[in-house]
């Protein structure tokens, strides 16, 4: 009795502290990067400024999104590419044969013009007050509600980057294993819930079939396709992704079949990434590690967890290096800098 007396305490000892460090994880992302305490809920509402600007930009996104429920997807795209290489400065919007837009990874970016068509309407009614960095993320907020996520307050504030280089683009390519991944984040400002969460992204979105050659047909030079991939999912993408390439042509694939054209906000890619139905390898590489497996599991599971913590680590992306005050400008054009007339 004595024995068993020391392993349950033993046991509930081993519990407790895996309890703990499961929890500490949970907290981990929960509060916003300390660049953002400059901005503010309702900002040009209370400033007086542009009352009505939430209203404008969710006007233009409705019209959008029931023409095309890709956008949800592309305007993610946008918001992670322009918030994780310099910051949240709409860096990513600017033209120029040198600029992040520029770059290798970001030459399929799309979405351009519902950003530029919400400016236009904005600048009408508010000219030279409401900044590209902050449609953008009003825009990125609307049409992931209109996909199914919840809805969730913007903090507004920030200002317009006046520079824009190809060479500080730095993203993870698609097959990037988790421990990569993570250190990528937490070099940016975020943590290893965010990435978990963001990736979940990708249950709207596709991939070019150049991204999967590798893990179909050659993973790491065996001549053998990946084999933390599905046989089944493996044969299918063969198909869609034959391996004789057509010139100038890169077809696409669903990044999670179930949702298709719909471009809908669930949680079914945390069940593909369980069963081994992930097509880019950084997806599925989710499983590997203890934290990012445990996530996983929990949003699998739980479709209103995931709603929740999405919610607020896109916040914390939309937070990271914001320029704010005098800091920047506020553009009138999204693509281009504003002449030097203009002190806005």
């Amino acid at each position: 009795m004595k024995g068993e007396g020391v392993n349950l305490v033993a046991i509930c000892l081993v519990a407790a502290i895996g309890l703990s460090l499961y929890v500490g994880r949970m907290q981990a992302a929960v509060t916003l990067p300390p660049e953002d305490k400059q901005l503010k809920r309702q900002f040009y509402k209370k400033m007086n400024t542009c009352v009505n600007v939430e209203a404008f930009v969710k006007h233009q996104v409705q019209l959008s999104w029931a023409k095309d429920k890709s956008i949800t997807a592309k305007l993610l795209k946008l918001l992670y590419a322009d918030c994780l290489v310099n910051g949240c400065d709409a860096s990513i919007l600017l033209e120029g044969p040198g600029t992040e837009k520029k770059a290798p990874q970001n030459r399929r970016l799309d979405g351009f013009a519902l950003i530029d068509n919400i400016k236009r309407t904005v600048e009408s009614r508010c000219p030279l007050v409401v900044s590209c960095a902050d449609i953008l993320n009003l825009a990125v907020r609307d049409a992931l509600h209109l996909a199914g996520a919840p809805s969730y307050p913007v903090l507004l504030g920030r200002r317009d980057g006046k520079d824009s280089r190809a060479k500080w683009v730095d993203l993870p390519p698609p097959s990037i294993s988790w421990e990569k991944g993570v250190d990528y984040f937490k070099s940016k400002g975020l943590d290893e819930q965010d990435y978990a969460t963001l990736l979940g992204a990708h249950t709207m979105g596709k991939a070019h079939c150049s991204s999967i050659y590798d893990r179909l047909y050659n993973w790491r030079n065996t001549k053998k396709p990946d084999p933390s991939m599905s046989k089944a999912l493996s044969e299918k993408l063969r198909q869609q992704c034959p391996k004789v390439v057509v010139p100038k042509k890169d077809p696409t694939v669903f990044l999670t079949d179930k949702n298709g054209e719909q471009y809908r906000f669930t949680n079914n890619y945390y069940s593909n990434v369980l069963s081994h139905d992930s097509v880019l390898r950084a997806d599925q590489e989710l499983l590997y590690g203890y934290n990012t497996s445990q996530l996983v599991l929990e949003y699998a599971g739980s479709f209103e967890q995931l709603r929740r913590q999405f919610s607020l680590s896109v916040s914390r992306l939309g937070g990271l290096k914001v320029l704010t005050g005098t800091d920047g400008e506020i553009r009138q054009n999204c693509r281009f800098t504003n002449p030097t007339q203009l002190l806005h």
